[in-house]
């Protein structure tokens, strides 16, 4: 059973740090906390109360002015900082940080984000205010340089939305000048969790649900039998289909390793009646893992079940066990073993660059190219897609349509009008499945068009060595 406690327990040392920093400051603060009496998974509570301190003390180091900088601006001597909890629904809650002071220079983010070349000066004109704001969530670059730059408003934010995405949460900020700045927080109310296997295999981490697993063992090489084409093991007197793990995953990997090798480690995974040995590099530990869902980026992908986050921030993912046992029973061992040699002697010089704003797609489409054998750059969206393209050389661009600054339809036909990568192959992978969006991505002169509600890794890979 899932232990709840109200949100209380984690704001009770929140009065006396306002107080202090206000105190020290010279500044006149009045906290408000509402909704204290809302529930929400020990766990997560755990988990968000440094994030919260982080936006506290910001609002109180750079939001919240001094009263007589107030006082000249027609504003009251004491400033509001305010701490609302709500449930929005059955599963999720919201918390809003907010406060009313100087609000955040969307213009000096422009200008640290020229001076940081992360735009240019043309496309940080073009940005709306919000585009600019999101800025300061950027995992990519240097948060924290950036926020600095910016008199320090928001110092820690990097840490904060790392938090609340490895909680299944998001954040959004907004910001008025002279009027106040804002930070949404939405969380689930509970965390879907488990125990699972961490397991490493052709230099990839991935999680095996531990409920599936029954048993872990070390196998001797010498033990692998050749039946029908098909490597078996004895084990308890009973004979188990034995498969790489990085054979189901079409993960490239030296042959060599594997007979190099006296002892090998191996989990037996069971779905409905039938049960396979994996054979894997090594189990790194059990521990328990917060389930992240691929949601409508990527709606189903063979062989894997979501994705979670480590405490490194590393993004890794779950695999779906009644998938790799389906795909270890149909699968020729022999044929696949061509495939990999094939991969690995004409893709590794191929190039490509993935464009995509989510990061749980975009990790799972970098772990599928380059555990194919492609050398693989990923970036957040068209805009840096168009940066890089026209100052690096690339094969092939994997590119989402909807994302901010610039889409996938507006890159592709700023690709097409460009004479130097007029050719270069463009394929888009998005949630969008309609007629009419399909034909934008062929008028926009689209080579591919792939559908995620209908995603699978061997498709993607297809299309990918086709056009190559």
């Amino acid at each position: 059973t899932l232990l709840m406690l109200p949100f209380a327990t984690v704001l009770e040392p929140f009065p006396k740090l306002v107080r202090d920093i206000s105190r020290d400051q010279g500044k006149e603060v009045t906290l408000i906390l509402e909704g204290q009496d809302v529930e929400i998974d020990r766990r997560i509570l755990e988990e968000m109360k440094d994030p919260l301190i982080h936006l506290v003390r910001n609002s109180l180091d750079h939001g919240i002015e001094r009263p007589d900088v107030r006082a000249r601006h027609g504003k009251p001597a004491n400033a509001n900082l305010k701490i609302q909890i709500s449930q929005q629904s059955s599963n999720r809650i919201e918390i809003v940080v907010s406060d009313d002071g100087a609000g955040i220079d969307v213009e000096k983010v422009k200008k640290t984000s020229v001076a940081r070349r992360i735009l240019t000066e043309k496309e940080s004109q073009s940005l709306t205010d919000d585009e600019a704001l999101s800025l300061i969530f950027r995992s990519e670059v240097s948060t924290s340089d950036i926020i600095t730059d910016l008199s320090g408003r928001g110092l820690g934010l990097a840490i904060v939305q790392e938090k609340v995405d490895k909680l299944g949460g998001h954040v959004l900020v907004q910001s008025t000048p002279m009027v106040g700045t804002s930070f949404l927080i939405s969380l689930p109310l509970t965390l879907a969790t488990f125990r699972g296997i961490l397991a490493e295999c052709g230099e990839h981490l991935f999680v095996i649900p531990t409920s599936n697993v029954q048993r872990v063992v070390r196998i001797k090489t010498e033990t692998i039998r050749k039946v029908e084409n098909r490597e078996t093991i004895v084990l308890n007197g009973r004979v188990l289909l034995f498969v790489w793990l990085t054979d189901v995953l079409e993960i490239s990997r030296e042959q060599s390793d594997r007979n190099e090798k006296e002892l090998l480690s191996a989990v037996i995974l069971s779905a409905g009646q039938r049960s396979v040995a994996f054979g894997l590099d090594r189990i790194v530990s059990e521990q328990e893992v917060i389930v992240k869902g691929l949601g409508k980026q990527l709606a189903r992908v063979r062989n894997i079940a979501g994705a979670t986050v480590l405490s490194s921030g590393e993004v890794v993912p779950i695999l779906n066990v009644s998938d790799l046992v389906k795909s270890a029973l149909t699968k020729s061992k022999s044929s696949s073993r061509a495939v990999l040699k094939v991969q690995e002697t004409t893709k590794k010089s191929s190039r490509v660059l993935i464009a995509e704003d989510s990061i749980t797609s975009r990790t799972l489409l970098k772990n599928i190219l380059e555990s194919a054998g492609y050398e693989v750059q990923a970036v957040v969206d068209g805009s840096e897609a168009w940066n890089a393209l026209r100052t690096q050389s690339f094969d092939i661009l994997v590119s989402d349509v909807q994302m901010p600054k610039l889409d996938g339809f507006e890159l592709t036909g700023k690709i097409r009008s460009d004479k130097k990568l007029a050719e270069l192959p463009v394929v888009l992978v998005t949630s969008l499945e309609s007629v009419e969006d399909r034909e934008k991505g062929i008028d926009a002169g689209a080579s591919a068009y792939i559908v995620k509600s209908s995603f699978d890794q061997s498709n993607l890979l297809d299309v990918v060595s086709r056009l190559l």
